[in-house]
């Protein structure tokens, strides 16, 4: 789908959501989301030291760790 959609699913199954802008602007899970989209794109590319790198400093950005190979489906 894409980054509006997620934004939208998080804000409607979040009843401590304000709105899509809020999702996007302050949750750390959604910034990991998307970060991961970058470094799983690198992973497909097997670009796999990159996808690796990358997915370190989302991981020091956010907190959060999701490893680059990992799949991740619609509506997750």
């Amino acid at each position: 789908m894409g980054l509006i959609y997620d934004a939208k699913q998080v804000a409607e199954r979040d009843p401590a959501a304000r709105g899509v802008l809020g999702v996007v602007l302050l949750y750390p899970g959604y910034h990991a989301l998307v970060l991961h989209r970058v470094s799983h794109f690198f992973y497909r590319l097997k670009l796999y030291a990159l996808a690796r790198a990358h997915s370190q400093w989302a991981r020091f950005l956010t907190g959060i760790e999701i490893h680059p190979g990992a799949e991740i489906g619609e509506s997750f």
